[in-house]
């Protein structure tokens, strides 16, 4: 089943061919983890994606509420009978018309909802091997850090780490600054001090990212900030780590020949525990 503009259907739904989000990756998009019937951190997606849906100049209709919306997704839930933990994939795309130009600016919406083993974040696996991907780069503008339906460096990147037997890739932007991996935002621990690449180097403005850095600064003896990484930085590092909605915290366990700890992010995937219990 899927949630296809406030109405329930088959999951075979069968979308035309004239749909621009596949023609000309014109859309936007959300993924989001449901615990016991509780959308995680919904208020920073709903405003995400209404920034988004801006910034690409959508309409933005009069009915998407944040009630609406969420209303939406967990009928969605209900219908699917999904009662523990789901991820969710509400995309957004403007209706068919036009080629590079679009007739109007109207829009549809999917809601996808596939049923997930574990309530609770925890690590996948012991091992976690990356690499940098360099063919191409993720430029340094308000683009790059939405979610739009155009992912294709994140795709073949992902490809590139499937081929050289890795687990995922890290992207650089044009000033060959690392900024992020292929499956969510880049932290490095070295020491006492918690970097993670600023916004503005083109990385993903991750809702998991926001939560890590107001986590770590709860933390003693830690100090938090955002500024550039550099290839040669992820050698000196302790602690390597990858977040996202979905998987929590991942750390990476090597980097070319540097193997990584991961005592501190164990220490905040507690944390992040105890966040959505509460």
């Amino acid at each position: 089943m899927v949630n296809f503009n406030g109405v329930i259907q088959d999951s075979d739904l069968q979308l035309s061919v004239f749909n621009r989000s596949f023609l000309y990756g014109d859309g936007v998009f959300e993924t989001l983890k449901i615990i016991n019937g509780k959308i995680l951190f919904f208020e920073d997606h709903y405003f995400r994606l209404m920034a988004s849906m801006r910034i690409i100049r959508m309409q933005i209709p009069m009915n998407f509420t944040f009630e609406y919306l969420e209303a939406e997704i967990l009928r969605l839930i209900a219908a699917k009978e999904i009662h523990d933990s789901a991820r969710v994939r509400f995309t957004v795309f403007r209706n068919e018309g036009g080629f590079y130009l679009p007739t109007d600016n109207s829009i549809s919406f999917i809601i996808q909802a596939t049923e997930l083993e574990h309530l609770n974040y925890q690590f996948n696996g012991n091992k976690f091997e990356v690499d940098l991907y360099k063919d191409f780069i993720i430029p340094k503008q308000l683009l790059s850090t939405i979610k739009t339906t155009s992912k294709i460096t994140h795709i073949t990147a992902s490809i590139f780490a499937k081929e050289n037997q890795l687990d995922s890739c890290l992207l650089i932007n044009e000033m060959k600054n690392v900024i992020e991996a292929t499956n969510g935002n880049l932290f490095m621990l070295m020491q006492n001090t918690l970097i993670t690449p600023p916004v503005s180097e083109g990385c993903l403005n991750g809702i998991m990212r926001k939560q890590i850095i107001a986590l770590a600064k709860q933390m003693k003896d830690v100090e938090v900030i955002e500024k550039e990484i550099s290839p040669f930085d992820l050698q000196k590092a302790d602690e390597l780590f990858i977040t996202n909605v979905i998987i929590g915290i991942q750390p990476i366990t090597k980097y070319r020949k540097k193997d990584f700890g991961i005592q501190f992010s164990s220490q905040l995937l507690e944390k992040l525990n105890q966040l959505i219990k509460a």
